[in-house]
């Protein structure tokens, strides 16, 4: 399980550009469509630009402001944000900022440089789960889609996506099943899910867990299928 699992304690900070960083999945893992890091700033970081790929973010902790593109945004947890490859950004923190960083290899051509938004409404998913779509190609983010699942107690129907994805939990306490194999999910835990993996996520209370996500092809998050093929049925 170690291949599609990690706990984001075990990976090692380096410092670099105002921001220790700790890279969860990317291609030395195994994921080679993604880069998914943690990012934490304490002040400001330098400007950072990526010409190649694109980056989505999410604010796990902390409140300050991002420059992006030179627009300057307001930063508090649950907030998300899109950088087009070639986009200059940076961040301050006046509370010590923890931000969910995915860079995306290969990217669509963007519809927008840049785009910072909040949670929207819920939409339902299999298993009485429900998400909100963040980061998504009607905000010029072409390639993938951004994503908060909200998964209530429970164990969903195995099942894989299409998509290639990864994952980190947010809230609650369960367990990965894949293969006759679990891993335990608690806060802070990095998941990667390959397209077409057998797997299913398992709440295991008392509360509702809630869990970030980013998936290529863009899409819905409500898009699943059971181990034969058959395309899961939203309740």
């Amino acid at each position: 399980m170690d291949l599609y699992c990690l706990d984001s304690a075990d990976a090692k900070p380096t410092a670099a550009r105002g921001a220790d960083t700790r890279t969860l999945f990317g291609p030395a893992r195994g994921c080679d469509v993604f880069e998914q890091r943690l990012l934490e700033v304490a002040a400001a970081t330098e400007d950072r630009l990526d010409a190649e790929r694109d980056e989505v973010l999410y604010v796990l902790e902390g409140r300050g402001q991002a420059t992006i593109g030179g627009e300057t945004h307001a930063l508090e947890p649950g907030t998300a944000a899109f950088v087009a490859r070639g986009t200059t950004w940076r961040v301050e923190s006046s509370a010590g900022l923890r931000l969910l960083s995915v860079l995306v290899a290969e990217p669509l051509p963007a519809g927008a440089a840049q785009a910072v938004l909040a949670s929207g409404e819920r939409g339902s998913a299999t298993a009485g789960r429900e998400f909100e779509l963040l980061a998504r190609p009607e905000h010029g983010c072409a390639t993938v889609t951004q994503f908060v699942g909200h998964i209530p107690v429970g164990r969903a129907p195995d099942h894989f996506h299409r998509y290639d994805e990864v994952v980190y939990v947010l809230a609650g306490e369960g367990a990965l099943h894949i293969g006759g194999e679990s891993a335990p999910l608690r806060p802070g835990t990095a998941v990667h899910l390959p397209a077409r993996l057998v797997h299913c996520l398992e709440n295991s209370g008392p509360d509702e867990m809630r869990v970030l996500g980013v998936f290529r092809p863009a899409g819905s998050p409500a898009e699943a299928y059971y181990p034969d093929g058959t395309a899961a049925v939203v309740a």
